[in-house]
Order: structure tokens, then sequence, then C-alpha cells
């Protein structure tokens, strides 16, 4: 996995997730509306940018689900985020060695790992919940896929992923990916 992939990736994530109009849309993320969805990048975000730059991690204060970031703002803050987030993992350095990622010790190819599953997925669970389609390059796809299948089982223990969709061995990347992450692909609203 590159950082090469993270630019576009995250360009097809803002084009989707700034798109909304519809905050209590239904999500293809299990226990997600767009709403809490939307949410929960911006509680974790500023986690996953602490890990790229070995800094430490913000303090919780409220949890995920007490956290109210969806105000006024959020569309601004979602797209400073990711921006700052490709910055951040525009650096060799950042996909090299250890770091953290609150008080868990991670690889940091896995972080990155994780920024790009977090545009490709839940770029396609905004983009499909509010009708829109996703563009992603079969490139990233197929990274998201393999970190997916790399991760799947941890994953799925954590809650982080629902249990693997099954999909067609020729499917398009990034329906591998959706699948291996507990998304059906052909989810609509």
């Amino acid at each position: 996995m590159t950082a090469e992939l993270m630019r576009p990736a995250a360009a097809e994530f803002l084009r989707a997730g700034l798109a909304v109009d519809d905050l209590s849309a239904a999500t293809p993320c299990d226990g997600y509306d767009v709403r809490g969805l939307l949410n929960h990048l911006l509680y974790w975000g500023p986690w996953l940018i602490a890990a790229g730059r070995r800094e430490e991690a913000p303090s919780p204060g409220a949890g995920e689900a007490d956290a109210a970031l969806v105000t006024a703002d959020w569309a601004a803050a979602l797209e400073k985020q990711t921006e700052t987030l490709v910055e951040v993992f525009a650096a060799p350095s950042a996909w090299t060695g250890v770091t953290k990622l609150g008080t868990a010790e991670l690889p940091s190819a896995v972080v990155g790992a994780m920024v790009l599953g977090e545009f490709v997925l839940h770029g396609w669970d905004l983009a499909t919940a509010t009708g829109r389609s996703l563009h992603c390059a079969p490139a990233a796809a197929t990274a998201v896929w393999e970190s997916a299948v790399a991760m799947g089982d941890q994953a799925r223990s954590m809650g982080v992923y629902g249990p693997e969709v099954p999909v067609p061995a020729d499917a398009a990347p990034l329906d591998r990916a959706l699948g291996a992450a507990g998304r059906d692909p052909s989810w609509r609203r």
C-alpha cells in the first residue's frame, strides 16, 4: 500500500461525504445513520492523525457515542481533517516502523491502511446512503481488500467489521473490499 493511493481516495471520499443532504439517512455501515457515521469519522480522525505523526493521542473526553461533532460546521471540519490525513500519510515515514493508536501499538503501515480504508469504505457508505456512487481506483480498492482480508477476523471480533459478505471471485475490486469488510455491495437505500 502506498501513499499515492491516499489523495484520490480522499478526494472521492470528500465528494461523497460533503454531498450529504439527509443526516438521518440509513447507511450500509451497520448501526450508523449518516449523522452517526460522520460523527464517527470526526471522532477518530484526530486519533489517526496523531498516530501518523507519532504524537500523543487526543484526550478521549466523551466517547464516540456521546460526542456531538456534527455541528453547523461539520463539513468544513471533515474537509480540513481529510486534508490533514492526506498530508500526514503522504510522508513515507508515516508508513514505516511502529506507532500508537490510543494505547495500542501497531505497525504504521496498518494505520495507513486503516486511513485508506476509512476513505474508501466510509466514502462508499456515505455515497450509497445518499443515492450516489463512489468512484474508486482499482488499486485503492485492491489495497483495501487486502487489508480487510488480513485483519478481517480481528476486526470482526472487535465489532469493526460485520460478518464477511460473500462476493464472486471475479467481482470488481471495490465489491471484494466491501464484502471482506462486512458490507453488501448491492445495498441500496
